[in-house]
């Protein structure tokens, strides 16, 4: 075992990455019975930019070279070296996972999910790329702090910095969170216009610099709009590895379902969210079953499910704010844990998940060239496939047309941040979520 010497220079925060390697962490768990690692008492000072006291470390008889990194602190200054026969056989290759809007509360509850082992496996070890703004860069620190306190053997890198050009450097996964709220008295057209150009300078970092297969799922609202500019500024990219969060949308669903018909959630299967993640969103009972029947055959009030039920998905995010004054952080981390994992694990056979994805060569009628949610099957690759035995009655494509008018109004809207001419809104009313106010 190794360990090496390391003084970053003191740095301002501006457009620097902090780097943690957390190596050490497979150490105790993984080292075998025969082999004892020790440390010789020499002590070497590590001096850090983002502490004002040094940290002691102590030195090995033999120092290795470490990546050269901006600055670090703590035990992820530290990296052993194992020797080969001492590596447990079931450990993968590491994969790196950016986060952007890592600060925030929605982050706060899905960092610790991806660190635990609870999306990738058990055996899965993951680097962390966290993206913030120099606003949030301290809290960003708290953020790496408390991910070392944790003591996840999994997580064996962490990294957090403002410049995405350096965060998203190798992602094989992108986690669009930070957006910027709706203000008062903030027009919708507004809101896409300065988020938008927040994902048109993330699709080009992702472009520049992130894996070639790297998979974008886009949380921070409007998220379908979002996810077509990120994915238009990132050409070199598959359009088919871009994602919008609808999946709180289907969870929903799915729990409304349940509880009308009386059954645990586990019995609620094929729901699909079409469209925009707007209350313009389609809610689909009609391809949707319940313990393996049709919904309409186990809930036969039609006049519930067309509109009490429509109305109470696309509004429980607003009605979760006035009961608890906060919008659904906890939930949406859940959500895309979901998301995540029906795209690394097969999906049962028969049933499907929502996602909002690119429309190019869909089997449903659907205007090309925007972000649509659909239902998806995977092979548990990282892929997707568009289920084609779904049904329609008029009810349901007239709904679908409405929140495809949506969508295509915003696209006109952001006509500039995706290489497509000049804007023009003219947004078919206000249909934002409360979560985006």
């Amino acid at each position: 075992m190794a360990v090496a010497e390391l003084t970053p220079s003191s740095s301002s925060y501006t457009k620097t990455a902090l780097h943690y390697s957390s190596q050490f962490s497979y150490v105790s768990a993984r080292v075998s019975s025969r082999r004892r690692v020790y440390l010789k008492p020499q002590i070497s000072r590590i001096s850090c930019s983002v502490t004002s006291n040094e940290v002691q470390a102590p030195v090995a008889a033999k120092t290795v070279e470490l990546k050269k990194k901006p600055d670090c602190f703590g035990v992820f200054c530290l990296t052993y070296d194992l020797k080969a026969e001492d590596e447990t056989k079931s450990w993968k290759k590491l994969i790196n996972i950016a986060v952007s809007g890592a600060a925030g509360m929605i982050s706060n509850h899905l960092l610790f999910k991806l660190a635990s082992g609870e999306v990738f496996g058990p055996d899965q070890p993951i680097a962390l790329k966290l993206l913030g703004s120099e606003r949030s860069f301290q809290a960003l620190e708290g953020v790496a702090m408390e991910l070392e306190d944790s003591l996840f053997p999994l997580l064996r890198e962490v990294s957090i910095g403002i410049d995405p050009y350096e965060v998203f450097q190798d992602a094989e996964w992108a986690l669009l969170i930070g957006a910027k709220p709706r203000g008062p008295g903030m027009e919708r057209a507004d809101l896409l216009d300065i988020n938008g150009q927040i994902f048109a300078e993330q699709g080009k970092a992702l472009n520049a610099v992130a894996s070639r297969n790297v998979k974008v799922m886009v949380v921070g609202n409007p998220c379908n709009t979002n996810a077509l500019i990120c994915l238009k500024n990132a050409p070199d990219i598959p359009a088919k590895n871009f994602h919008a969060l609808t999946r709180l949308d289907e969870n929903r669903a799915k729990c409304q379902l349940a509880l009308k018909a009386g059954v645990f959630y586990d019995q609620v299967s094929n729901v699909t969210i079409w469209g925009n993640h707007s209350t313009t969103q389609v809610p689909d009972f009609l391809n949707a079953k319940i313990n393996g029947l049709p919904v309409k055959e186990v809930i036969k009030d039609t006049k519930w499910l067309e509109e009490e039920f429509t109305e109470k998905v696309q509004k429980r995010g607003g009605v979760l704010i006035q009961k608890w004054g906060r919008s659904s952080a906890a939930s949406t981390a859940v959500s895309i844990v979901d998301a995540i994992r029906s795209l690394v694990t097969p999906t049962p056979e028969g049933d499907w998940f929502s996602s909002g994805v690119y429309t190019a060569g869909n089997p449903y009628g659907i205007a090309d060239g925007i972000v649509f949610s659909m239902p998806c099957r995977s092979k548990g690759d990282g892929d997707y496939e568009l289920v084609k035995d779904v049904i329609f009655d008029d009810y349901l494509w007239s709904r679908i047309k409405k929140t495809e008018a949506e969508l295509l109004a915003e696209k006109k809207c952001v006509a500039h941040l995706t290489g497509e001419g000049i804007a023009v809104c003219d947004l078919p009313g206000d249909t934002m979520l409360p979560g985006e106010m």
